[in-house]
């Protein structure tokens, strides 16, 4: 009998076949060994830690971009002398080789984890390096994928960055871990390959080996022992999806020609060879720490030129956004000593370290600007951790003052998103980090595996928050896009094009999944799933209603509101005919229109506040006897985000 799974799908996709567990980790003896020479002991630490280094500079060798990234910086981990020498201090103490290993990494991993963010994130890799550093010690063979002989769907714990690293999509048809998040390596490195994978599963650890499983890494949902049936549909799905993917090409558009731009996100010049990178209109975010982390001096204004003219001159005509030094207590840099924070994810990192060292965002700023003159790429800047519409002005003098002309901010904390229309009166355009909006919104670690749940992009509260700075966008005249993973979600995609954004931003490998999808829908389907979204009271209800299905299964009718054919509308979002969804629970501004028994899909209106009286020039203004949504409006008024504005039904209403 099969049996349904949940998780947090990371890569989209959809596979199926046996399952092939990763081996547990090697097992330390119960005691110590007897050392009787502490220094040919310590000595035995040390050979083994650059082993395992060795190992994985092999292992980057044979990847690429991302991957090649993460291997380099978890061999700068084995050869920390910090930790060489905490090994060394045990082994004098008595401990054996493999002991002081695992107990000096256990001390690391807790420190990392204290740190939280990005630190955080590593602390799993300290794991990796354990299992091999004892693994290479007792004789015993290296952690690794296994290899049964033919395609599988990998299972495991959790995944280490050299495991990830050298997949072969070939033989790995899919990935499932009961641990992990969305930002993880597991989940950035299984979207560059394109293979589906599942992350924060903790029912996994009951598949065993050989089990037939179904899985779909857009939704999250594992099949265990799926009939034939199923089988049958998900392999059919699956051939569509790759038809879809081969014949994805050139800009974003909807299928009536609305633009969306898509863009993608680059680390470092190494993701520019990444497939799928010539097909975007543009980088929508240039992450610049690939130039501060993992260096004992700051890098010259000269280098970061060069740096950042190599990644111009590859789209030499196109959009490069470049976001400013995003690192803190978080992601320590060893030339710029910070003191210890009881919460470094809401300390001083972000555009907030200029703060304490003005020098050197004015610094990057410089070399931003000298790239940019000598290319003819259309480079914007933008800072990130902007929380006030203060930092956000002071920020964009600054910029301009170096000679950007194009400055914009990061829409990743709550309050800016509250306050998006008053920031964007400083700047010239604005982008969406889902990532760490949704961790702030929702107060939740991005590494609380059991608490994935909360970081899903469909969360009510997060859709809200970017409905609302997108208003302030289009309010301004000014663009929005998305940054962060939500945009590489293709139904999430849709609701984000529903809503209004400019431009989304992804990896690189979903930007054809992502195209294809918008291809096959209108604007106003796209509009319908955005109401459809924005009234839902949770994500699974959010998810479900755009997938064309209510939670209890029955399909979603979508059918153009029949008020609006005849009645034109003053808001300038309503120009095309609003759609609207049959959704029981909508709140007060998708509210019933008395023309139909559906809900209307409704937009944030000019609409001068109600009044007996009418200005010369203007219609009086219906009654609101007979109509729902303006009585529910009468009795609770609203005001949208942008000041002078209220929510109103569609106009015949």
């Amino acid at each position: 009998m099969s049996r349904e799974l949940r998780g947090l799908g990371v890569s989209a996709g959809i596979a199926v076949g046996p399952v092939a567990r990763l081996a547990a980790p090697p097992e330390l003896p119960d005691r110590d060994a007897p050392v009787a020479d502490a220094e040919a002991e310590a000595a035995r630490a040390a050979e083994a830690l650059e082993a395992v280094a060795a190992g994985l500079d092999a292992r980057a060798a044979q990847a690429d971009g991302a991957a090649a990234d993460v291997l380099v910086a978890q061999g700068l981990m084995a050869r920390d002398p910090v930790l060489g020498d905490a090994v060394a201090g045990l082994v004098r103490d008595g401990r054996d080789a493999p002991h002081a290993i695992d107990a000096a990494l256990h001390e690391h991993r807790r420190a990392l984890e204290g740190l939280g963010g990005y630190m955080a994130e590593r602390a799993a890799d300290l794991d990796d390096l354990r299992t091999r550093a004892v693994a290479h010690l007792l004789g015993l063979p290296m952690p690794g994928i296994p290899q049964p002989g033919h395609p599988f769907v990998l299972v495991a714990d959790d995944l280490a960055p050299a495991d990830t690293a050298t997949l072969d999509p070939a033989q790995v048809l899919g990935i499932v871990t009961e641990r992990g998040g969305p930002t993880g390596h597991t989940a950035i490195l299984a979207k560059q390959l394109g293979i589906p994978a599942i992350t924060a599963c903790p029912d996994a650890s009951v598949l065993v080996d050989g089990q037939r499983l179904l899985l779909d890494g857009g939704t999250g949902l594992l099949v265990a022992d799926p009939d034939d049936a199923l089988v049958a549909d998900a392999e059919r799905r699956a051939r569509e999806l790759a038809a879809r993917r081969a014949s994805s090409h050139g800009p974003g558009r909807t299928a009536d020609g609305h633009p969306v731009r898509l863009l993608v996100n680059v680390g470092g010049p190494g993701d520019l060879e990444a497939p799928g990178v010539p097909g975007a209109q543009g980088v929508g975010l240039l992450r610049t720490e690939f130039l501060f982390l993992e260096r004992a001096t700051a890098p010259t204004r000269e280098e970061q030129e060069a740096l950042y003219a190599e990644v111009f001159s590859a789209f030499s005509g196109r959009t490069v956004i470049v976001r400013t030094l995003d690192v803190g207590a978080d992601k320590p840099l060893a030339y710029l000593p910070q003191a210890p924070e009881e919460n470094p994810a809401l300390g001083v990192r972000g555009l907030r370290l200029a703060r304490r060292d003005p020098e050197l965002l004015a610094e990057q700023l410089d070399a931003i600007a000298a790239a940019a003159r000598a290319s003819d790429a259309d480079v914007g800047v933008m800072a990130p951790m902007v929380a006030t519409a203060r930092e956000a002005e002071g920020f964009a003098r600054l910029a301009r003052d170096h000679g950007l002309e194009k400055v914009g901010v990061m829409i990743e904390v709550p309050s800016a998103a509250l306050c998006a229309a008053e920031i964007l009166r400083h700047v010239d355009f604005a982008s969406l980090g889902t990532n760490d909006l949704a961790q702030y919104t929702l107060a939740t670690d991005r590494l609380a595996g059991e608490l994935a749940d909360l970081l899903d992009p469909w969360q009510p509260a997060l859709l809200r928050l970017i409905a609302r700075t997108i208003e302030a966008g289009v309010a301004a005249g000014k663009p929005i896009g998305v940054c962060g993973e939500a945009a590489s979600e293709p139904m999430l995609a849709l609701v984000l094009a529903g809503m209004g954004v400019t431009s989304l931003s992804m990896g690189a490998a979903s930007l054809a999944d992502v195209r294809a999808t918008l291809a096959a829908h209108t604007i106003d389907q796209c509009r319908a799933l955005a109401s459809t979204a924005l009234a839902a009271g949770s994500a699974p209800d959010a998810r479900a209603g755009c997938g064309g299905r209510r939670a209890g299964g029955r399909r979603r009718r979508l059918t153009p509101c029949p008020s609006s054919r005849s009645t034109p509308s003053r808001s300038p979002r309503a120009a095309a005919p609003p759609w609207r969804s049959a959704s029981p629970s909508a709140p007060a501004r998708w509210r019933t229109c008395p023309a139909s028994s559906a809900t209307s899909c409704c937009v944030p209106s000019r609409a001068r506040p109600a009044t007996s009286s009418t200005r010369a020039g203007r219609p009086k203004r219906t009654s609101r006897r007979g109509c729902r949504a303006r009585r529910s409006l009468a009795a609770t008024p609203r005001r949208g985000p942008v000041k002078g504005r209220r929510w109103r039904s569609t106009p015949a209403c």
